[in-house]
């Protein structure tokens, strides 16, 4: 395993970067909602890192063994891995335009608190009393933000709440994704993969795009939708590289603080533009600490070593 260089203010840097552009990236893309359909979001944030990861790749041989790696089996688990990556990003963005920036991002926490208790069951990896902690806390805390809205949606769902399940499916598509990632790091690199899921995602959003649509938009508009495309290769080179200069843990609780983040900036932007925004109460502030709390402990708390 590769050491840390031990430079970690480097490290928090890149990952408070990380955790910024995530937390933006929700109020951007409800803001593009108004004019842009999902579909040809989505496709955007695909197809713009496609376009400028590849060539770099392929001139630093990073695929010069690929074709010998892709077995059938490898390539079905990648279409598999990349379907599943679409999902998230596509039912993530759907569930947004239902519901808010703020508790989007609330509730997509649900991707590495399904994903540690997959590795309980899947992986069979030990799980400790204080990462069970951190859960208790997490699910609180959902409760908590979500208070205001619980009673009306037992009896009706609505727009929202509906909103709010096709988040959580995005949440455990995610789970998937990383899952089928798992083994496929250990054949592929993190680069290769991304770039052939960025492909993957581009054609699976191409044909229900409106590309001609795009030429209705405002400068600001297109400068919105260039961000998108950016903000993931920017995110994940920050967060990819934070690993090199400062322990995970230090860098999983930074990104965890993401949600209040984006609540921060909701509050900001929300009384600029038609962006909608979860009231703030001392209730549902409690609940998105809890949240954070919950998944920062089930991140990083130490766990028990695994049996013979």
């Amino acid at each position: 395993m590769k050491k840390i260089s031990g430079r970690w203010r480097l490290g928090i840097t890149l990952a408070s970067i990380a955790a910024l552009m995530w937390a933006i990236l929700p109020v951007i893309l409800q803001i593009l909602l108004e004019t842009v359909d999902f579909q040809t979001i989505t496709l955007f944030r695909y197809f713009l890192p496609a376009i400028i990861l590849t060539p770099y790749l392929f001139l630093n041989g990073t695929f010069n063994n690929l074709s010998e790696k892709l077995t059938s089996k490898h390539v079905i688990i990648l279409i598999t891995s990349g379907v599943l990556l679409a999902g998230n990003y596509g039912f993530y963005i759907l569930g947004l335009e239902k519901t808010s920036a703020d508790s989007a991002q609330v509730m997509i926490q649900l991707a590495p608190i399904s994903l540690l208790l997959a590795g309980i069951y899947i992986f069979k990896e030990p799980f400790s009393k204080s990462q069970w902690l951190g859960f208790v806390f997490f699910a609180i805390g959902l409760v908590l933000f979500f208070y205001h809205r619980i009673t009306h949606h037992l009896a009706d769902l609505g727009t929202y709440g509906a909103g709010l399940s096709i988040v959580s499916i995005s949440a455990l598509c995610f789970t998937g994704y990383a899952i089928t990632l798992k083994y496929l790091l250990k054949t592929f690199t993190a680069q290769e993969t991304m770039m052939i899921f960025y492909w993957i995602g581009s054609i699976l959003f191409l044909p229900f795009s409106d590309l001609p649509g795009l030429l209705s938009l405002n400068k600001f508009e297109l400068l919105l939708l260039l961000f998108c495309g950016i903000n993931t290769l920017i995110t994940y080179s920050c967060f990819s590289e934070a690993f090199a200069h400062v322990e995970m843990s230090r860098v999983s609780a930074v990104v965890a603080t993401t949600p209040l983040m984006t609540i921060g900036l909701v509050q900001l932007v929300a009384p600029l533009s038609n962006l909608n925004a979860e009231p703030i109460t001392l209730l549902s502030l409690c609940g998105a600490a809890l949240v954070v709390t919950g998944s920062i402990t089930t991140t990083i708390a130490k766990r028990p070593p695994m049996s013979n």
